[in-house]
């Protein structure tokens, strides 16, 4: 693993571990945390989501019914949630759990009984850093809290509703990094430091070390400080706060992404660079790019629908 600070962000780079499962790099945060209808999509859409990059960061999203104290409703609940391109309207929380709850999906995780139905909290709006546009905050941010309920599928759904992410990426990219495990914990270190509260060196099964990195999207502790203990308890504040940080990339928000190592210039609308971005802290690097490659081949497999995949 290799760490650097560079304009008050953290970036981190993970080694891929011997089970194979990559588990992601939350390239963030010392500093504390916390709508366009999604496209109705019949049988089954294509690989992965298309939006053309844009070299300037997008309006700020806005958020539609179903936010805080909005109407929400269950009718026309889409069949599959698409990736909305940059600058639209996003559903509310409300909202993305009836559209989500209206199509219910049986528990294939039984070992996130527990964490599934748990919420998690808000974030506030100083989560992201100052090297990233204000909206960051005030637009994404403040609007994490983990605050659904259901089976594992479910809160990836309405994960991808809030965050107008297509929801297949979304299933992949999880069972590339967890398997779909909200047990999961992984970047196991020697600095206490890094250890959040309840897991300190050795607590975890390895001597002299404890794991950074937790939950079903692998959400970095020493970088989401705010966000624990949501992130370890509850299946969705983990997807939650995974997401938006991915929006956050996806606006065109992280500038400082053109100011480190990177194959290509960064910009608002490449969806699955931001994936790879989730990795390796880059953009379009080759360690980034091999990750986008493994997730999309899960996605290509539809790996969660597999006899193996099924644990209930």
């Amino acid at each position: 693993m290799i760490a650097a600070a560079v304009g008050g962000v953290w970036l981190v780079r993970r080694s891929v571990p011997a089970n194979g499962h990559v588990q992601a790099a939350s390239v963030l945060r010392l500093a504390a945390p916390a709508q366009s209808v999604p496209l109705l999509v019949a049988d089954r859409p294509s690989p992965g989501p298309t939006v053309t990059p844009s070299r300037s960061p997008s309006p700020a999203p806005a958020v539609t019914a179903g936010s805080a104290g909005g109407a929400a409703s269950a009718a026309g609940a889409p069949a599959h949630f698409s990736t909305l391109p940059p600058g639209s309207a996003l559903p509310g929380d409300a909202q993305c759990a009836a559209w989500v709850r209206a199509r219910p999906l049986a528990e294939n995780k039984r070992v996130n009984t527990g964490f599934d139905q748990g919420t998690g909290h808000h974030l506030g709006s100083a989560f992201f850093p100052t090297s990233d546009d204000a909206r960051a905050n005030t637009q994404i941010g403040v609007r994490v809290d983990g605050a659904f309920t259901g089976t594992t599928q479910e809160i990836l759904r309405w994960a991808a509703c809030k965050w107008g992410v297509d929801e297949d990426l979304v299933y992949a990219q999880a069972a590339k990094e967890s398997w779909w495990r909200q047990t999961s914990k992984g970047d196991y270190g020697t600095d206490p430091t890094a250890c959040p509260p309840g897991h300190g060196l050795g607590v975890d099964g390895q001597p002299g070390q404890c794991p950074q990195s937790y939950g079903i999207l692998q959400n970095r502790y020493p970088f989401e400080q705010t966000s624990w203990p949501g992130i370890f308890n509850s299946t969705a504040m983990n997807a939650d706060t995974a997401y938006a940080i991915w929006r956050v990339c996806f606006e065109g928000y992280e500038h400082w992404l053109n100011d480190v190592e990177r194959g290509t210039q960064y910009g608002a609308g490449d969806a699955w660079g931001c994936v790879g971005r989730w990795l390796a802290g880059r953009w379009h690097t080759a360690p980034a790019d091999q990750y986008v490659a493994a997730v999309q081949g899960y996605q290509s497999q539809r790996i969660w629908q597999t006899p193996n995949f099924q644990e209930p």
